[in-house]
């Protein structure tokens, strides 16, 4: 799908906050509210936007562990790898899993209530896989920066 100017300032602006109404986007890009809405249902429809979600505060619902998971696993075919991936993807702790290149295979994000609750999702998930090798855990100090807007690519000159 190819993006016009409009349609990356639509999406930077709708990215910050779903619910500023399309009267304002259109003010602000120069389009009417009509065609703001024709713009993102199409790309709702490409699949450029692929969900409307609200960001929740992790601390103030109780999630005070976010640990990042460097996993290693022993077989890396694509049938040992997809096991892992729906492993992990049935896991509601598991916010974030990304197939990496490097000395890793898999890197999780994993949000948790405390301590307790991860090593009871290491027990569950890591440590009786057969196919993880090891996994190396980083625990967040400071969370300054979670789920920033995309810096939208400008149009290719």
């Amino acid at each position: 799908m190819t993006l016009d100017a409009f349609d990356r300032q639509i999406l930077d602006l709708y990215q910050r906050d779903t619910r500023v109404p399309s009267e304002q986007i259109g003010a602000r890009i120069g389009l009417s509210p009509a065609a703001v809405q024709r713009r993102l249902k199409r790309l709702r429809e490409a699949g450029v936007i692929r969900a409307e979600t609200a960001q929740l505060d992790c601390t103030r619902l109780g999630l005070g562990i976010t640990a990042i998971v460097q996993v290693d696993l022993i077989d890396e075919s694509a049938r040992a790898t997809r096991a892992f991936r729906e492993t992990v993807g049935q896991r509601g702790e598991v916010q974030q899993c990304y197939g990496v290149a490097g000395s890793v295979d898999y890197v999780l994000v994993v949000i948790v209530p405390d301590l307790a609750a991860y090593e009871a999702f290491c027990e569950a998930c890591l440590l009786h896989d057969p196919n993880v090798r090891s996994f190396t855990t980083q625990i967040v100090l400071d969370a300054h920066q979670r789920g920033a807007p995309l810096a939208i690519p400008a149009l290719d000159r």
